[in-house]
């Protein structure tokens, strides 16, 4: 078995379905279904595949029914970017700098202070709340 089909395996054992096909095959989950969409509690959000610090939830903002949730910032060092060209339009795709998983895509009218929104699958993350309340 090649070191890629065992990755493979691995990561096929570790996700469920729909986090591999979002996090692996770059899928997207369904506008609205995904379950941090409407989350404003404080804590971390988190790579579901390697675990790797992505966002901090006071970066976090309503984007007014994008369907996903939306970031304005991420980690320093914790996204890669790679063009994508998918479904006839050019966007950047971010990915998990850790493990290369796909997260969703950067858009550049997010608010202040970076202008970006980072518009990312719930499925593709993992939130740990806060303990400093």
């Amino acid at each position: 078995m090649s070191d890629q089909q065992s990755d493979d395996a691995a990561w096929r054992e570790k996700l469920t379905d729909e986090e591999y096909r979002v996090l692996r095959e770059k899928g997207t989950e369904a506008k609205f279904t995904g379950e941090y969409i409407g989350k404003n509690d404080a804590g971390t959000y988190a790579c579901a595949g390697c675990g790797a610090e992505l966002f901090d939830s006071d970066t976090k903002f309503d984007t007014e029914g994008s369907g996903w949730p939306s970031f304005y910032d991420a980690k320093p060092e914790a996204i890669d970017f790679e063009r994508d060209t998918s479904h006839g339009m050019v966007r950047t795709e971010v990915l998990c700098a850790n493990c290369g998983g796909h997260l969703g895509h950067v858009f550049d009218d997010g608010p202040d202070p970076t202008g970006k929104r980072y518009c990312i699958n719930s499925v593709a993350l993992e939130f740990e709340e806060s303990e400093d309340d």
